[in-house]
């Protein structure tokens, strides 16, 4: 077996750096033979995967976190090879959201390892997005309002690893302003006031279970709109959303769509699987199955 094994040194604080030399024994273990591209810079991973002959490969792994599995995602789905191989999950990095709903945790590296020379593949759905021109892809969430702002935050406390996104929530909330939203979801027509906006394809969002009903699978994306909230209200449901039970709030309404259009009032920076990529006005479709990927 040969692996484009595409990985972020910098991931998880540096941790994957440190790593690096015990993740090349475990796949030599496993007799795995790989192809090493460290990742140097932001959208470094886009073009790595963008121009590089897929069909060397048995599969393509991102390791790293959400940012890392984005940026590979993207460079996979421009790449223009029409055979492609399938995309393995190393959740090394500080968030790893996608790889939680795959049962896979930072702490048992090993096991995704094990789980890519396995070669056991699973049809994933795939997110993707259009602003001004420009598509993207997402496996994890797409979000704007409250929760890019949140999001801005975090990356500027990422050192702090997964508690930057509870310390972002905090601090925004001093500043909370809901937003006019127009959203069609397959069709049908809905305004709202709204304080944010998360699109899911799988349940987690960081450590937050934001979308307990998504599967990865089931061709639907989950909306889950938040309504207007005084600030009192919204620090006191705060802890709800790592439990999921914030979607019984009355402030949050859930649903599933495959097409979803979103226009915003002001314009809003979107955030997919952590990033800050794009504004509003935003079309985003999932696509069913779109993806293999190296699974239990």
């Amino acid at each position: 077996m040969m692996i484009l094994l595409v990985y972020n040194p910098f991931a998880g604080h540096g941790r994957a750096g440190k790593i690096l030399k015990q993740v090349e024994e475990e796949f030599t273990k496993l007799k795995v033979d790989f192809d090493l591209k460290l990742t140097d810079y932001p959208e470094h991973a886009v073009t790595l995967i963008k121009n590089v002959n897929l069909k060397e490969y048995d599969a393509v792994v991102a390791a790293g976190g959400d940012g890392t599995l984005f940026e590979v995602v993207n460079g996979y789905y421009q790449n223009k090879g029409k055979k492609k191989p399938p995309l393995g999950i190393l959740p090394v990095g500080t968030g790893n959201a996608v790889a939680r709903d795959l049962d896979l945790h930072v702490s048992k590296w090993k096991k995704a390892v094990k789980i890519i020379a396995d070669q056991n593949i699973r049809k994933m759905d795939v997110g993707q997005f259009t602003c001004h021109g420009q598509s993207y892809y997402f496996l994890n969430i797409l979000g704007l309002g409250f929760v890019a702002d949140v999001t801005k935050t975090a990356k500027k406390l990422k050192f702090l690893g997964n508690i930057s996104y509870t310390l972002g929530v905090l601090w925004h909330m001093i500043t909370l302003r809901s937003l006019k939203l127009k959203i069609e979801l397959d069709g049908k027509k809905l305004k709202r006031d709204n304080i944010f906006v998360e699109v899911s394809n799988t349940t987690y969002t960081s450590n937050f279970y934001m979308a307990p009903n998504a599967k990865i699978d089931d061709g639907l994306l989950n909306i889950t709109l938040l309504g207007k909230m005084n600030r009192l209200s919204l620090l006191r449901a705060f802890p709800k959303v790592f439990t999921g039970e914030h979607v019984n709030l009355p402030q949050v309404e859930t649903f599933t769509a495959r097409h979803i259009k979103i226009t915003t009032e002001p314009f809003k920076v979107l955030t997919p699987d952590g990033e800050l990529v794009g504004i509003t006005p935003v079309e985003i479709e999932c696509l069913h199955k779109d993806i293999d990927i190296l699974w239990k």
